[in-house]
């Protein structure tokens, strides 16, 4: 009779499946929204490296060794090295995407794609706009 009173004590198969189960969507689930707010990270340090080329920009337009009143003095603006180094750490972010400067005497853009999709864009005027820098060097 003692035996019958014994009672294996564990978990099933069926009961450890189940709880697998419910952490591989619980994991998917999480590893979703992380991708989400990392690439909308990414866009936020692309937004933040065009907003710091605005000053390199008006840095240059001021400085009168190489810019001297234009954004075209000293090579221009475009080629210049605060331009070149922001450039580098947006296509870090960006994966590689578009980076494009334009620049002429009295005007300037730049602007870049982003990795959520869409564009960001700063200009002379002190416009910040959402698609890729248009014609005069202004953001549309």
């Amino acid at each position: 009779m003692e035996l019958l009173k014994k009672k294996a004590k564990g978990f099933t198969l069926i009961e450890l499946l189940v709880v697998i189960a419910i952490i591989g969507i619980l994991s998917s689930i999480v590893l979703v929204s992380v991708n989400s707010a990392r690439n909308k990270a990414k866009d936020a340090a692309v937004k933040s490296n065009l907003a710091n080329l605005r000053v390199a920009a008006e840095l240059f337009y001021d400085d009168t060794a190489t810019g001297n009143g234009t954004y075209t003095g000293g090579g221009g603006f475009c080629a210049g090295a605060s331009y070149l180094a922001a450039r580098t750490a947006i296509l870090l972010q960006n994966g590689g995407g578009a980076v494009v400067c334009n620049n002429a005497a009295q005007a300037y853009c730049v602007s870049s794609v982003l990795v959520t999709g869409g564009a960001s864009c700063v200009d002379s005027t002190g416009k910040t706009g959402t698609t890729v820098c248009g014609a005069l060097f202004a953001c549309p």
